[in-house]
């Protein structure tokens, strides 16, 4: 038994008992900023998505002779009303600010268009 445990201390299982955690505190920085990342994309689709929706709601205010800005900012989530642009000059163009989870990430904006009635 004592010379199985020399060589295990010399070089075998004991010698590596650290190193996964050592692995793992390497590689964290790696998954948090690829689960950021992935969440800044998800983001920028529901943002994407809102626009469209936005952009529908301000085409039917058109349609019924209203501002489409209006009809726009309420169909949107309070969050993404804070850089609302919209256009109404051929159909309407409604384009929004992605919410940054990165920081240093430039920032983005997504547009919908819609024309109904056309």
């Amino acid at each position: 038994m004592g010379a199985r445990r020399s060589r295990l201390e010399n070089g075998g299982i004991l010698s590596q008992r650290g190193s996964v955690s050592i692995e793992l505190i390497g590689s964290l920085p790696i998954v948090l900023l690829s689960i950021l990342v992935a969440a800044q994309i998800v983001l920028a689709g529901a943002a994407l998505w809102s626009a469209g929706v936005a952009a529908r709601a301000g085409a039917r205010a058109v349609l019924t002779g209203k501002e489409p800005r209006g009809a726009a900012e309420r169909a949107l989530p309070p969050v993404l009303r804070g850089g609302l642009e919209v256009s109404d000059e051929d159909g309407v163009r409604v384009g929004v600010r992605v919410p940054g989870l990165i920081p240093g990430f430039p920032e983005t904006h997504v547009y919908g268009s819609s024309s109904l009635g056309d």
